[in-house]
């Protein structure tokens, strides 16, 4: 499973990194689609750092 889960990570970075570099490059011509962009992005990353959470490994118990 946590293969499965990095993998996918994988890709849902990739796509955060080009849809930050598409927004960074219509900020100028199209500013609202930039926007628009830059929201998705967003949205990608806080699934990525859910994943992220989901990943990790268990930690010790102090008791």
């Amino acid at each position: 499973m946590n293969t499965m889960i990095k993998n996918h990570q994988k890709k849902l970075k990739k796509k955060y990194k080009q849809l930050i570099e598409l927004a960074y490059n219509l900020r100028q011509s199209d500013a609202s689609l930039s926007d628009a962009l830059e929201y998705k992005a967003i949205l990608l990353h806080n699934k990525i750092n859910r994943l992220k959470y989901l990943n990790r490994e268990p930690s010790q118990s102090l008791f």
